[in-house]
């Protein structure tokens, strides 16, 4: 079966984020006055082949684990579905 997983990467808090930051100063120079923050994340979407739904979350997780996410930084969230 061929699953897909949507897995979203963000900063845990009190982690700088620069990229947010700038977007954030961005957004108040182009009037958009009432933007007090902006929080950048990174999503991947993974397709890849499982014999079960458990199978293909153990290995979303590993994914994380082993390359997409640094633990000591990063907080992560994922959701698999069947591939249509």
């Amino acid at each position: 079966m061929i699953f897909k997983a949507t897995i979203e990467v963000s900063l845990k808090p009190g982690y700088s984020d620069p990229e947010g930051d700038v977007t954030c100063r961005s957004l108040q120079e182009l009037g958009y006055t009432t933007v007090s923050r902006v929080s950048v994340s990174k999503i991947y979407r993974v397709s890849f082949e499982a014999a079960s739904r458990e199978e293909a979350t153990r290995q979303a997780e590993e994914f994380c684990r082993r390359l997409l996410a640094n633990p000591v930084k990063d907080n992560y969230r994922f959701e698999v579905e069947l591939e249509e």
